[in-house]
Order: structure tokens, then C-alpha cells, then sequence
């Protein structure tokens, strides 16, 4: 007699007060998660292991800009899954080359890219490129010097935050490499007395992320360019978090007109998920970076560059941009709707789908406090520092999803309101 096929047993998923004691038993100390495991995502909706949903509003720090899930990047994944994994710089493969090619013609300034893996590296390589840019003109060690600003974020890493210009990332890494002068951001007078020979490169952000989700004031950039031109240093644009549609440009420097930087750093939304960064060279230092310069074992990963290469196509569409502008304006009206009831922010600020809130003085600190109820309504959100609401969604969400959000968003304030005297 035939015996029965068995059924497979599904996997058990443990437990969220499981799973978070083993991450506070074994994860690095370096982060602190909230007490919530995300098992899976479709589009702007994330659910945890015990199967409640949220509305994301943070989408990684602005990394899965085409949502959870997307159809298009699993099966471009899948598809370079099924040729080859890695194969390092020794050897080119065909959506390394492919992605550098199209990420040149859709910058309109760069002739080269060096690929990466995450938003530090792409900015040690940019910090080390205008080194050697100076270096080649025959400026000695002390003539190589950076500006960046206050408020501003540029990574983890040791050069990269001695350039990030905010002193809490600072504290217990000393020594912190030199070359670098911190200069007040959207500061015009103060940026042009910074200027001395000694300057080889200005390094800053369009939308400042970590430093409260600032925008660059009108005419900062055009103004930082000529000057870099008269004293012949580079400009660097860190669009880590603000750029690949972001802001409502694909790059958000587009945003003001006669402004072509000499590097731009790329990473987080640019593979949707999958870790990979870039640094775009335009033709003053296309030439710069020779043989065994620099490098990344990981750099050019044919599978990232396969997904990468779809999520630049689908960051050009039209249908994208119109639904950025439609969203933004969505959400920062019922932010304002939301002060307007409850009094709650000093200014709703950004470009596109990167906005902040930031709290009235009598609500210092508490972002974090509001992030964490907000969580409980079932909306994520993210902060830029204690006194800003950050809002990052997904570039694709939906205007059904954008109103669930808020509707929660809004609850979790009603509530906080009230029990706060």
C-alpha cells in the first residue's frame, strides 16, 4: 500500500520577543533597533513576524525608493543570479560596464564612475580623488585641504566623518585624520573668507539629511562653483540620501540651473536595496584615479549592477517624477494640516519626497518619542537628529498608501497630544 505523501512542515518563525533578546544578545551595540522584526514588504506595506503591517515612511534611509518587492528588480536579481555572482576588477562583466555607461549619459557631466558599495565608501574615494587631484598639480600635503559644513553627514568611516562637520560622531575616534575646515552651511559670506590656496575641494550635500533635512539656499551652489573654479578645487556633491529622484531630479543638483560639480557620490536608493555605490568623475579628474589608486573587492558587483541598472531606467519615468511632485505636495499639506491642529512645528521643509518637520522648542528631543508611537500606530518613520521628523517613502508609493499613513500618523499625534501636558 502507497504510503501518503507527507506535506512539508513550514518553517516556524520565532517569536519577536525571541528574535529581539538574541539581537540584543548577539548584534553589535553599534545600533539600537526598535523592538520589531520586519518579515516582509510589498510596495510602501511592511509586516512584522507576528503579521501586523505599517506604512513605511523611511524606506531604509531612503534606500527602497521602488518599494518592497518590486518585480522588476527580483527578477533582474534572480536572472544575474543564474550567470555569475562576483568576479572582482580583474575582469569586466557586462552590467558593470552597461551601468557605468548609463550612469555617465544620465548625469550630464560625468565621463567616468568608480563603483562601490555604500555612501562612505563612495565619499573616502571622492575625499582621496581630490587629494590626488592636488597632489598631481604639485600642491604639497598642507595645500590639500577640504571644506564641508556644519550640519552636514558624509559617513562612517574616519575620513569620511572628520568630514561629516558635526563633533557627536567625533567623540572617542581621535585622532581624526586633518584637511578638512568646517564652514556654517547656506553661509555665503562665511564659505567665501574660507577660500585660501590651501583649498582643493568643497564637499557638501544638496538636501543636508542627517543635519535636518536643510536644502541648500538658492544660488549656494552656483556660488561655491565659481569660487572652486577661481582657486581651481573641485566640487563634490554628496547625493547619497537626496540623490536618484529624491528631491524630484533624478540627480538634485538639476534643480539649479549652471551648476555641473566635478564629483558626484551616489549610493543607497541607487540598487533599491542592494548595497552599491558610485562616484561620478566629470573631465577635470576623469583621469585622476590611475592603476592601483584605489580599489573594492566588491565594487562593480555584476548581480548589484544588474538591479542597479533597472532602478535607473525606472528613476528617469515620468509617471515617477509626476507621482513624486503629486506625493510631496500631499504630504507636506497634511503635515501642515497637522500643525495647524496641534501647533507642533516650527517649518515643514525639503524637496520632493525628502521632507522634514521640525518640533517647536516646547517638543525638543522628543522625535524619537513620536517615532516610537507612531510605530505603535502602524506608520514608520524615521528622524534626522532629535527635533525633526524625517519622511523618506518609497518613490512609487501610492496615494492610497501616502493618506493610510498619515491617517495613522495623525492618530499617533492626536494621541501624544493629549497625554503630553
Amino acid at each position: 500500500m502507497a504510503k501518503k505523501p507527507v506535506k512539508p512542515v513550514p518553517p516556524k518563525i520565532a517569536s519577536t520577543k525571541a528574535l529581539v533578546a538574541k539581537g540584543r544578545k548577539f548584534y553589535t551595540l553599534a545600533y539600537k533597533p526598535r523592538d520589531l522584526v520586519l518579515a516582509r514588504g510589498q510596495g510602501s506595506k511592511v509586516w512584522d513576524v507576528e503579521g501586523h503591517d505599517y506604512i513605511d515612511f523611511g524606506a531604509g534611509i531612503a534606500v527602497t525608493s521602488l518599494g518592497h518587492h518590486n518585480r522588476d528588480l527580483v527578477k533582474a536579481l534572480t536572472d544575474q543570479a543564474g550567470k555569475i555572482w562576483h568576479t572582482s576588477n580583474v575582469f569586466f562583466t557586462e552590467p558593470t560596464v552597461m551601468l557605468a555607461e548609463e550612469l555617465v549619459k544620465a548625469s550630464r557631466f560625468a565621463k567616468r564612475v568608480f563603483l562601490a558599495n555604500s555612501g562612505s565608501e563612495a565619499n573616502e574615494a571622492a575625499i582621496k580623488l581630490a587629494r590626488k587631484y592636488a597632489a598631481d598639480k604639485g600642491r604639497p600635503p598642507e595645500a590639500r585641504e577640504i571644506i564641508t559644513f556644519s550640519g552636514s553627514f558624509h559617513g562612517r568611516t574616519l575620513a569620511a566623518v572628520t568630514a561629516t562637520s558635526q563633533p557627536k560622531y567625533h567623540a572617542g575616534f581621535e585622532p581624526l585624520p586633518g584637511g578638512f575646515r568646517y564652514v556654517k552651511f547656506n553661509d555665503f559670506e562665511a564659505v567665501t573668507e574660507a577660500f585660501s590656496d590651501k583649498t582643493c575641494a568643497v564637499m557638501l550635500e544638496v538636501v543636508q539629511g542627517e543635519g535636518g533635512i536643510t536644502p541648500v539656499a538658492p544660488g549656494f551652489l552656483k556660488h561655491i562653483q565659481d569660487l572652486c573654479h577661481k582657486h581651481d578645487a573641485l566640487l563634490i556633491l554628496d547625493q547619497v540620501q537626496c540623490g536618484m529622484m529624491r528631491t524630484g531630479k533624478l540627480f538634485s543638483h538639476f534643480a539649479e540651473p549652471g551648476v555641473k560639480p566635478d564629483v558626484v557620490t551616489l549610493a543607497k536608493a541607487l540598487g533599491g536595496g542592494i548595497p552599491i555605490s558610485a562616484m561620478l568623475m566629470g573631465p577635470r579628474v576623469e583621469n585622476t584615479f590611475q592603476f592601483g589608486n584605489h580599489g573594492s573587492t566588491f565594487g562593480g558587483n555584476p548581480m548589484a549592477c544588474a538591479v542597479a541598472r533597472v532602478v535607473l531606467k525606472k528613476l528617469q519615468s515620468p509617471e515617477l517624477q509626476k507621482n513624486v511632485a503629486a506625493r510631496s505636495k500631499q504630504l507636506v499639506a497634511a503635515l501642515k494640516a497637522i500643525n495647524k491642529k496641534h501647533d507642533l512645528f516650527t517649518e515643514v521643509r525639503g524637496r520632493g519626497l525628502m521632507i522634514g518637520a521640525e518640533l517647536k522648542p516646547r517638543w525638543h528631543g522628543k522625535a524619537g518619542d513620536i517615532g516610537d508611537l507612531a510605530r505603535a500606530y502602524g506608520v514608520l518613520i524615521l528622524q534626522a537628529g532629535p527635533n525633526v521628523l524625517r519622511f523618506l517613502p518609497a518613490l512609487t508609493i501610492t496615494e492610497k498608501e501616502m493618506t493610510q499613513g498619515l491617517q495613522r500618523l495623525e492618530r499617533a499625534i492626536n494621541a501624544y497630544h493629549a497625554n503630553v501636558p
